[in-house]
C-alpha cells in the first residue's frame, strides 16, 4: 500500500467493495479492523506471515458470529483485506496451511522445532520462525491470537483451562520471539472481548425473537388468546388457577 494512503482512503476501498448497510453488532468490529489493517500494511517491516493470516481469519470468525445474513460473511472479509490491499484468499489458504501442517504432530514436537529455530519443522512454521527473528519484524496481536488458536487446535478445541493455555502460549511464543509484555496484554483483551460479543450476540438474538412473537401476536391474536385460555373440559380448579389434586409431578 502507498504510504501516502489515508484511513480514509481505505474505509473508501471498503465501502465501495461492500457497499451494503453493516448491523450496529458489527460495525464497531468493522471499523476497529479497517483501521488496524491500514495501520499495519503502512508499517515497513509489517508482513502478512501464516501466524498472523490464521490470528487474523479467527478474529474475524469469531467476532463476525451470527452476522446475517451467513452467505456475504466472506465477502465482507474480502472487502476488509482487499482495503488494505491484503488478498483473504491468500490469507484463508495460509491459515489453512498452517493448521493442516500442524495437526499431525504434538505440541512437544513443535517446541523442540521452536527451540531447535525451525530444524526439521514443516515450511510454514519454519517461515514464520524467519519472520520473527528478522530485525525490523513488526508484531501484531493476530500473532497472539493465532498462537491460541494453534494450540487450541493441537490440544483437542476451544473446552480447556484459559489461564493454563495462556501459560502454554506464553512459553511456546517466548520460544517463537513474541514480545513477551505484548503477547500477554493481546491475549487476555481477546478472550475479555471475545466473551463480551458472544454475550452481545446472544442479547441480540434473544431481542430478534421476542419481536418476533410480539408481530406474531399482532399478526394473529386469536392465536394468542388461545394460548391464554384453558383447554374445553379442563378442570374446574384449573381454569381458576389452582392445582388438580390429580395433576402428575413436573420432576
Amino acid at each position: 500500500m502507498s504510504i501516502s494512503q489515508t484511513v480514509a482512503d481505505s474505509k473508501r476501498r471498503f465501502y465501495n467493495a461492500y457497499p451494503r448497510v453493516i448491523p450496529g453488532l458489527y460495525r464497531r468490529v468493522v471499523d476497529e479492523l479497517l483501521v488496524e489493517l491500514h495501520l499495519l500494511s503502512c508499517q515497513q517491516g509489517f508482513r502478512a506471515d501464516a501466524l498472523f493470516a490464521l490470528g487474523l481469519t479467527q478474529v474475524f470468525d469469531s467476532f463476525s458470529t451470527g452476522f446475517e445474513p451467513a452467505d456475504r460473511r466472506e465477502q465482507l472479509f474480502s472487502a476488509l483485506c482487499a482495503a488494505a490491499d491484503l488478498s483473504a484468499e491468500d490469507l484463508r489458504q495460509q491459515a489453512q496451511q498452517l493448521r493442516t501442517s500442524l495437526a499431525p504432530h504434538g505440541e512437544a514436537e513443535i517446541r523442540q522445532w521452536l527451540q531447535q529455530k525451525g530444524d526439521g519443522a514443516p515450511d510454514l512454521l519454519r517461515s514464520v520462525l524467519q519472520e520473527a527473528s528478522r530485525s525490523d519484524f513488526h508484531y501484531s496481536r493476530h500473532h497472539a491470537v493465532g498462537l491460541i488458536a494453534v494450540l487450541q487446535e493441537l490440544a483437542g478445541g476451544d473446552d480447556q483451562d484459559p489461564e493454563a493455555l495462556r501459560l502454554r502460549a506464553r512459553e511456546v511464543g517466548e520460544l517463537i520471539g513474541l514480545q513477551q509484555e505484548k503477547l500477554e496484554k493481546d491475549m487476555g483483551l481477546y478472550a475479555s472481548n471475545l466473551e463480551k460479543m458472544a454475550q452481545a450476540v446472544q442479547m441480540l438474538e434473544e431481542t430478534v425473537a421476542s419481536e418476533r412473537r410480539r408481530r406474531e401476536r399482532k399478526l394473529h391474536p386469536e392465536v394468542a388468546q388461545g394460548e391464554l385460555e384453558p383447554a374445553a373440559g379442563a378442570p374446574a380448579d384449573l381454569e381458576a388457577g389452582g392445582e388438580s389434586q390429580e395433576s402428575a409431578p413436573l420432576t
